[in-house]
């Protein structure tokens, strides 16, 4: 359980996705973000990564955690791509692609601290799992990409361009 606003009140912890509100989800899955990049917010964390065409059919089948080496070859392949569209002035891109690292870390680190990667127990009011049971090869492969996502938050073009994408379009 966790204590509300006010302490005298208490509500079971639930997933983000019970509820979700699509209508006011500012992704789209029916925009091509590369012919319109102006309609594309950076948003929080991972928001959008798993929408955002054509980048999610790019940048999704190189994604994958399974083990260090896996995750080796898939966070440099991500990199690469996230490096070319920097290149090529596609921040949109570069942002979907610095995402995806970042969802490589934190998919892994669940899979890591969860056995099967699940949180939660939906037959039991969603209440949390317990923690400690996954993979240890899985938190190997969290810090491949911990890294590469670090290496992208700190591309100096990059983190110049997220603040003004930011400020210009959200």
């Amino acid at each position: 359980m966790r204590v509300g606003k006010d302490t005298k009140s208490t509500r079971p912890r639930r997933p983000s996705y019970l509820g979700f509100e699509h209508a006011g989800y500012s992704w789209k899955s029916d925009v091509d973000y590369r012919e319109h990049p102006e309609l594309y917010r950076v948003g929080k964390g991972e928001q959008g990564v798993l929408i955002c065409e054509p980048y999610k059919s790019l940048l999704g089948p190189l994604w994958r955690f399974k083990d260090p080496g896996i995750a080796r070859s898939s966070a440099e392949a991500i990199y690469e791509m996230f490096t070319g569209f920097m290149d090529n002035g596609d921040f949109v891109g570069a942002d979907l692609a610095r995402k995806y690292l970042q969802m490589g870390y934190t998919r892994a680190r669940r899979y890591a601290n969860y056995k099967g990667g699940r949180k939660y127990d939906k037959d039991r009011d969603y209440a949390v799992l317990e923690r400690g049971t996954g993979d240890e090869l899985k938190a190997k492969a969290a810090a491949v990409f911990y890294a590469y996502w670090m290496r992208a938050e700190e591309h100096p073009v990059y983190r110049e361009a997220k603040a003004y994408w930011k400020k210009v379009y959200g």
